[in-house]
């Protein structure tokens, strides 16, 4: 594929930066400046009219949020509305927390996430989920909890999240061959192996972290294309805990340079 590649950063890498909209504003500048083009809205306060400003001010579109589920299914028309006012049409959820789950919990689950699906996309937008880990236990049928939302919510977009495919224990590859045309947006977050000592039983246990991109063991060269392939059309960077850094701009800067001089 040729260089050129646009990518944007989901701003719940940087929450504790976007909380007011002053900061919100000199944190998109920055990011203006760093070379990405755009942004999904994640994290912070939920105020259309301040989205909207911000990103005509900047420069940066908004092409993605996370929003609740309540408000998806309960007031869907107004919920798209207010993205339409600022330009999006995406309009993703962030996890149903399947951890722990019971079979007809996660039964419920499911079913909520596919009443979502269809009421956003009556109100006209496009809803989309964004998976973890925790999807990919498996149910009583034999299939993961995340093939049976694919298989049967068909209203359904997924925000994959490399991550997360990743510690779930399943192939990045597969799953973007799986969901082509289904994946429109995508999370580019990198997996760092790391340990930690517990100092009761004085084992290391596995304790992945997140990273700026290229500084993980994701290999990029093989997904991105994959995810082109497959129809993905806003390439967002995420780093969960980016925001906690004593330098967080410096984490998702590293992210855009390594992809601008990549592809």
């Amino acid at each position: 594929m040729e260089k050129g590649m646009r990518c944007g950063l989901n701003l719940f890498s940087l929450r504790k930066q976007i909380d007011t909209k002053e900061k919100f504003l000199a944190t998109a500048k920055a990011l203006k400046e760093m070379g990405y083009d755009y942004l999904q809205y994640s994290g912070g306060p939920w105020e259309p009219n301040t989205v909207k400003e911000v990103s005509e001010a900047v420069g940066l579109p908004v092409v993605l949020t996370h929003v609740k589920l309540d408000r998806m299914l309960n007031d869907p028309e107004k919920l798209v509305a207010e993205h339409k006012l600022f330009g999006c049409e995406n309009v993703g959820l962030g996890a149903f927390d399947f951890r722990g789950a019971d079979e007809a919990t996660r039964r419920e689950g499911i079913a909520k996430i596919g009443r979502a699906a269809e009421k956003i996309s009556k109100a006209g937008a496009n809803f989309f989920y964004h998976n973890h880990n925790f999807e990919f236990v498996k149910m009583e049928s034999g299939k993961t909890v995340f093939d049976t939302i694919v298989t049967e919510c068909p209203a359904v977009n997924f925000i994959l999240d490399t991550f997360w495919l990743q510690s779930g224990g399943v192939s990045i590859i597969e799953y973007i061959e799986k969901l082509k045309g289904r994946i429109g947006c995508v999370h580019l977050k990198d997996f760092l192996p790391f340990f930690v000592k517990n100092e009761e039983t004085g084992k290391y246990e596995s304790k992945p972290k997140f990273a700026p991109v290229g500084d993980g063991n994701i290999n990029w060269h093989s997904v991105i294309p994959a995810f082109v392939e497959a129809g993905a059309q806003y390439f967002l960077v995420e780093q969960d805990d980016a925001t906690d850094y004593e330098e967080p701009l410096s984490q998702v800067a590293r992210s855009i340079q390594y992809l601008k001089e990549n592809f």
